[in-house]
């Protein structure tokens, strides 16, 4: 029987690794986008790590299922394509803090799609609060700022909804896989699906665009060096171990620092300044991301609260 352990010391450590992986990824395509452009970068690296990812199958001798899972497959990848083609598009209007947190509202949207598609997942009361929360979050960076009187803060709303609207299409890339043949095929073939798809979709773009200038500067080439091998291959082999070792819920939880880092590496790394009612906005969506992925652990912590007695004798 395959158990999985509760989150550990070790698990912790990695998810934090990761978190701050994950948030890094907006400020770096940000940080090479002059020399590189955002969508032919997320091309680039889609192609770089679906090379690594094929080697690793490879060597595992694992071969991809592609009769049973060709037509969700393909649609992952469809899903995937225009959640990172959202994200590089959004970079060039708002800033890479905005695009953390928006992009992370996915949990939001998965929680909706698979209370609508599954009858297990149906919501509990205090995932509809975190709902709440978070959708009242978004309506306060974007209601709260100041109006739109010049471009600038125009443009930063429209960034802000591509993305949001990322952040939609991840949720639903989540919904997709687990309500279909790809929720029992091995991650790394769904992963292939993918990148393959991203790699083809968006080099179409880059090139009806015509935006495919390089220049191959040092920030350019080690932008695509970390994401392609570090974010996209192994970082993600990284957090499929855990899913396998781990319980998914209590790993979930922690999603709620990817923007946190996000933030701080934006600052930090690329002078960016935050809002008011930005910062307002972002806390009350990561407090509404951790009731909606956290629930089972709050839910649980509130129970032995009540039984202190039940929970000793666990």
């Amino acid at each position: 029987m395959n158990t999985r352990l509760p989150v550990d010391g070790r698990a912790i450590g990695l998810m934090m690794l990761l978190c701050m992986t994950w948030g890094m990824q907006q400020v770096s395509i940000k940080l090479a986008a002059d020399d590189i452009a955002a969508v032919l970068q997320i091309c680039l690296r889609s192609g770089i790590a679906a090379v690594l990812l094929g080697l690793f199958m490879l060597w595992r001798k694992e071969r991809m299922n592609i009769a049973d899972t060709w037509k969700p497959g393909l649609l992952a990848g469809f899903l995937f394509s225009s959640e990172f083609f959202l994200v590089g598009e959004g970079l060039r209007y708002t800033t890479a803090s905005h695009i953390s947190v928006f992009l992370y509202s996915a949990p939001v949207f998965a929680a909706l799609g698979l209370h609508i598609k599954l009858p297990a997942e149906r919501l509990s009361l205090l995932q509809w609060a975190g709902i709440l929360l978070a959708f009242s979050g978004i309506a306060v960076t974007f209601l709260g700022r100041e109006a739109a009187t010049d471009t600038a803060t125009a443009d930063m709303i429209i960034g802000d909804m591509y993305g949001l609207m990322a952040g939609f299409c991840w949720g639903m890339t989540t919904v997709l896989i687990r309500c279909s043949t790809l929720s029992s095929t091995p991650a790394s073939q769904t992963l292939m699906y993918q990148l393959l798809v991203c790699f083809v979709l968006l080099l179409g773009a880059t090139l009806i665009s015509g935006r495919t200038d390089i220049q191959w500067s040092d920030i350019a080439i080690g932008s695509l060096v970390f994401q392609g091998i570090i974010v996209c291959f192994i970082s993600f082999l990284v957090w499929f171990w855990l899913l396998k070792e781990y319980v998914a819920s209590q790993l979930g939880v922690f999603s709620f620092m990817t923007p946190m880092f996000g933030i701080v590496f934006g600052v930090v790394v690329l002078g960016e300044k935050l809002e008011q009612s930005f910062i307002s906005g972002a806390i009350l969506v990561m407090s509404g991301i951790v009731l909606v992925s956290g629930q089972s652990l709050i839910q649980k912590y509130l129970n032995n609260r009540r039984n202190p007695e039940i929970s000793s004798t666990e």
